[in-house]
């Protein structure tokens, strides 16, 4: 008897903007395996030093033997899965090996989990905050910690949390396999879970299973403890969106507003689940309900995009 294989997909994205929460709702298709970050994109990494050049490995290693080593490492993580399930895997990590998951799964899709980038900081400050008496490890010292302006400026870094995420997303964004890749905004996913639950269903070509967006559940605390940051991937029992004012000055604010750089698609053909709407200090859920619009998965063809000549 045939049986089918165990079919990957990838979480990634910014920070504070969703993949928990989405991994928490997609859990609940028992078909479907998800949780929070996953060690395998670091391993990955590790793995491939010790194949590449300088290694003394790396010439004994040859591609083919590269790629079962990889998958390997996959199928020993999730082994105990259905073999006929389907996995998410979820690291910030994807969109920036989009090549090497392409190589490995061809079939493989990736979901970006967005937001704008100011709210992804003040998210992230009022979890700093609600730990007042812990050092969190997103910083290293006093310097990168003393205010909101540091703070945030050491996110905002090409190789830290914040700043790596966005880089990252904006590379796969504008990549070859741009295809193969969903930005879903946390916005809609909060106000019109169903709604955009179908459009991700319809996106990885799986047949729809009725979540339940009133009893979702999902909690880290001994990881989240570990870091320093209690509540980091704590997920609420009804999805809804929460109102509320910045606790960001407003020219940090107003700083970190303009880079929702997924609102003009030209140039990419990534999928993008999206809402219109100038950037507001005021919490999303407090203005007038966003205008819900979906590029590419309501059209036969995404956008078209320029090729240079070699």
């Amino acid at each position: 008897m045939q049986h089918m294989a165990r079919q990957f997909h990838f979480i990634s994205g910014l920070p504070r903007s969703g993949s928990t929460l989405l991994g928490a709702v997609l859990r609940q298709n028992p078909r479907f395996s998800a949780g929070m970050t996953s060690p395998i994109g670091s391993l990955l990494g590790a793995l491939q030093t010790h194949f590449s050049a300088g290694s003394e490995f790396g010439p004994v290693v040859e591609v083919d033997l590269r790629r079962r080593f990889l998958r390997g490492l996959f199928e020993s993580y999730y082994g105990d899965r259905a073999a006929d399930g389907v996995v998410f895997d979820s690291n910030r990590a994807w969109c920036a090996r989009l090549p090497s998951v392409k190589d490995l799964y061809p079939g493989a899709k990736v979901i970006a989990c967005v937001r704008n980038v100011a709210w992804v900081m003040d998210s992230i400050e009022r979890l700093y905050r609600a730990n007042p008496f812990e050092n969190t490890k997103l910083f290293n010292d006093d310097v990168e910690r003393n205010t909101v302006y540091s703070r945030v400026e050491t996110l905002a870094q090409g190789g830290r949390l914040v700043g790596f995420a966005y880089n990252a997303l904006k590379e796969a964004f504008y990549g070859e396999h741009a295809d193969s890749l969903l930005l879903v905004e946390y916005e809609l996913l909060t106000q019109a879970p169903d709604k955009v639950m179908r459009l991700i269903y319809e996106f990885l070509d799986e047949p729809w299973f009725a979540h339940d967006f009133a009893n979702v559940s999902y909690d880290a605390p001994e990881f989240d403890q570990a870091l320093g940051l209690a509540g980091l991937h704590r997920v609420r029992p009804v999805i809804a969106p929460e109102a509320r004012r910045t606790v960001l000055p407003p020219d940090l604010f107003d700083q970190y507003s303009q880079l929702s750089f997924w609102h003009d698609s030209r140039g990419s053909s990534a999928h993008v689940i999206r809402a219109h709407g100038a950037p507001s200090r005021e919490p999303p859920a407090a203005v007038a309900p966003l205008p819900f619009t979906q590029t590419a998965l309501a059209s036969a063809a995404p956008p078209e995009r320029a090729h240079a000549s070699n």
